[in-house]
């Protein structure tokens, strides 16, 4: 399968070593509750809509081919049962308050795009991240632009919630020059809560990603009420200090819920439930802990 692609990222500082170009895929086995970027999970065209950009200036209901679009006072509905998701409404909106996400591009496509940002990248030295969704739902495109990227002579990341076959996760090692996989929570009940899937296979591949010796940081989504626990960061910390090889750096990235507003973008609302921002006590806990297991652990990254 060749992935949508729903956001490139130029000068992203935060997804790797310096300067780097993310590529976004669509589509993530996982549905965590506290997903930043929800139009990632569903592996196909999705229509974003925000309401407070439109002007009624009905150019998307004149060039809508399926007559899918109503003007109602609470702005532009869809029929979904109609709309083929052809983007002639988003071409059409004048100020881009109908907006598609995700585009299909080869690879040849993606190298030219890359290249451009090459003298940023070598500047800093960045690189490139694959980044999602879960990059590793399609291998075949992945290894490629693994590959491709490694004859460029460019820095490779890849952000990976680690929920994918092993034999995937280990071919995919071979042309990877550093991990970010995240680690949400260490109890499986409470993981398949949060996220839909126990953590199993993560915690498994993540054993077996250790023992190739292969680059890894570990980033933890840290969230009040979800995995803030004295007791859970102990579990973490202790299963992570035992890891082979060199013991991996944490980055603790705290929550937030500035994503609420993409919920609405898809005509779903965003269920906060218990989650909330971790406190600076909690943070500097944490970091106390796993600082006590010989783990080095930073805020952010």
């Amino acid at each position: 399968m060749i992935p949508l692609i729903f956001d490139i990222k130029r000068y992203a500082i935060n997804d790797g070593p310096g300067i780097r170009i993310a590529l976004y895929v669509k589509g993530c086995p996982l549905r965590c509750k506290w997903c930043h970027n929800p139009e990632s999970q569903l592996p196909k065209m999705q229509k974003l809509y925000t309401a407070s950009k439109c002007i009624g200036a009905q150019d998307c209901i004149e060039n809508c081919p399926e007559d899918a679009l109503t003007l109602t006072p609470n702005g532009i509905v869809t029929d979904v049962e109609k709309c083929t998701l052809c983007g002639l409404c988003a071409d059409a909106c004048p100020t881009k308050a109908i907006q598609m996400s995700g585009k299909l591009y080869d690879a040849v496509e993606l190298m030219q795009i890359i290249e451009r940002e090459r003298v940023h990248i070598e500047h800093s030295e960045g690189g490139v991240t694959f980044s999602g969704g879960e990059p590793l739902m399609f291998p075949g495109f992945l290894l490629e632009m693994l590959q491709e990227c490694g004859k460029a002579g460019l820095h490779r990341a890849v952000d990976t919630c680690g929920f994918a076959p092993a034999e995937t996760l280990l071919e995919v090692a071979t042309h990877t020059d550093l991990f970010l996989y995240d680690l949400k929570i260490m109890d499986p009940v409470q993981h398949k809560k949060w996220t839909g899937k126990d953590n199993k296979l993560i915690l498994e591949n993540l054993v077996k990603l250790a023992e190739t010796g292969a680059a890894i940081n570990i980033r933890v989504p840290f969230i009040q009420n979800v995995n803030t626990s004295e007791y859970e960061v102990s579990k973490m910390a202790e299963f992570i200090a035992v890891l082979p090889g060199e013991t991996p750096l944490v980055s603790l990235l705290p929550y937030h819920n500035i994503a609420a507003h993409k919920y609405n973008k898809l005509g779903s609302n965003y269920e906060e439930f218990d989650m909330a921002e971790p406190s600076e006590e909690e943070i500097e806990k944490a970091i106390e802990i796993f600082n006590s297991y010989g783990v080095e652990a930073e805020v952010g990254g």
